[in-house]
């Protein structure tokens, strides 16, 4: 059997996803129904590959998929599939044998190998397929056409016949491996501009500090697991011009020592929540992820928190810090939000505010002579002679109690910084109206 000269065209055409956003609420992305490309334009959908009535093909159709699923059945993972997974897989390898027999019978068509082969399946497939896995499976359809091959030739002792088939079959192949890799790279983009999208989303549900159910949903829709550990970082852009390409480079630092990243660009703020199986690795992320900031300025990191509840808690800490991180005059980079408490609160933060008024309520509880010892300590300047004269006590007295505060409340009333925040709380706690 002489053989047609071969001619294989590829068409795929893309369709964009819809997002549509319901106000700050809601946002709803409508995908493709088919792991295949749809036309741009509207019509019916692409028919499947159909075999002519009496074609000698016809009978090794259904032998070469049954022996195709053989091997399929071979491989770990599709023995491991949901029944309804395992369906769509075999209706794609059954899909795959009739456009390549349906083509061999007329080598002058022109196939749609993307539709008439991956167009049986939902695109949903390819979150529970992987991209090996479906090579796997053209591996798998390969093997049988090739095992069957000489059935397919009219003469199956003319070796230049069978050659030719067998070049067919792997031209064929080589298609639908590129095809299979266009499926995935475009579900990936739209996957990937979903996500975007959606991050953008939460990050400004975070910033604005109204958190609603949703917010749980969003984040369980970008693959967010329940760390114990998460925070916000809040940088300043450095190209304000290049959003994106800064954005980039911070997701794929933090991606290299977080367990998960979520970036938003906000003017010329860069804010990223990290998720991490221990509190104790904010400060090494934040020091890595300081590098991908503008250089100069503020790098803050909010509150660790434990759940996604508590979030906005900490962006708004981080974005506050950052906004008044240029009142402190030698401000470590990056800083802790808690260690901006004194600009935060000036600034009119209320939740700076509520923390120094708890500092201070803490240091009552300690006991009114730690108390009146760090008080008069501060307002003293710092004097341990003069403390000691106030409290007729001596000095070494005044360090013991000094001491014994810092261990309690974590703030050291010697240390100048330390000293102006327990200075800063205490005016806030005595203008509480409680205490007056």
């Amino acid at each position: 059997m002489n053989l047609m000269p071969l001619r294989l065209v590829v068409r795929t055409e893309r369709t964009d996803m819809t997002l549509t956003h319901h106000g700050p609420q809601a946002a709803v992305a409508t995908y493709p129904d088919s792991m295949s490309s749809p036309t741009s334009e509207p019509g019916p959908a692409c028919p499947q590959p159909e075999l002519p009535t009496g074609s000698r093909y016809t009978q090794m159709a259904g032998t070469l998929s049954r022996v195709a699923l053989q091997r399929l059945e071979e491989s770990g993972w599709y023995s491991q599939l949901p029944p309804q997974e395992r369906s769509w897989v075999g209706l794609v390898a059954q899909a795959g044998v009739r456009s390549f027999l349906t083509w061999l019978e007329d080598p002058t068509a022109q196939p749609l190998v993307t539709a008439q082969v991956f167009g049986t399946a939902p695109r949903e497939l390819t979150r529970s397929v992987t991209l090996r896995q479906t090579l796997d499976l053209v591996r798998a359809v390969v093997a049988a056409t090739e095992e069957c091959t000489p059935s397919l030739a009219v003469d199956p002792a003319d070796p230049e016949e069978v050659h030719e088939i067998r070049h067919a079959v792997l031209r064929y192949s080589r298609e639908v491996a590129f095809s299979a890799a266009e499926v995935y790279a475009h579900a990936a983009e739209l996957r990937g501009t979903w996500d975007s999208r959606l991050e953008a989303l939460v990050v400004h549900t975070l910033i604005r500090g109204d958190p609603d159910e949703s917010l749980h949903t969003r984040m369980d829709a970008l693959g967010w697991k329940r760390h114990p550990a998460l925070f916000v970082l809040v940088g300043a852009n450095p190209d304000e011009q290049e959003a994106f390409t800064a954005g980039l480079s911070l997701r794929q630092q933090a991606m290299d020592i977080a367990d998960d990243v979520m970036v938003g660009v906000s003017a010329n703020r860069l804010i990223a929540v990290i998720g991490t199986s221990d509190s104790a690795h904010a400060d090494t992320i934040g020091t890595r992820l300081a590098g991908a900031c503008a250089p100069n300025k503020p790098v803050v990191i909010g509150p660790v928190v434990r759940s996604f509840t508590e979030l906005p808690s900490s962006a708004q800490a981080a974005v506050c810090g950052f906004q008044t991180a240029g009142a402190r005059r030698t401000c470590p980079r990056p800083v802790h939000a808690g260690d901006l408490l004194p600009e935060r609160a000036l600034s009119g933060d209320a939740q700076a505010t509520a923390q120094l008024r708890r500092l201070y309520e803490r240091l009552r509880a300690a006991g009114p002579v730690t108390a009146d010892t760090v008080e008069a300590y501060l307002d003293t300047g710092g004097s341990l002679e003069g403390t000691a004269k106030q409290l007729y006590v001596h000095p070494n007295t005044v360090r013991y109690r000094l001491r014994k505060a810092a261990e309690e409340l974590g703030w050291d009333a010697t240390s100048p910084r330390d000293g102006y925040v327990l200075q800063l709380a205490a005016t806030v706690g005595r203008a509480t109206p409680e205490s007056l």
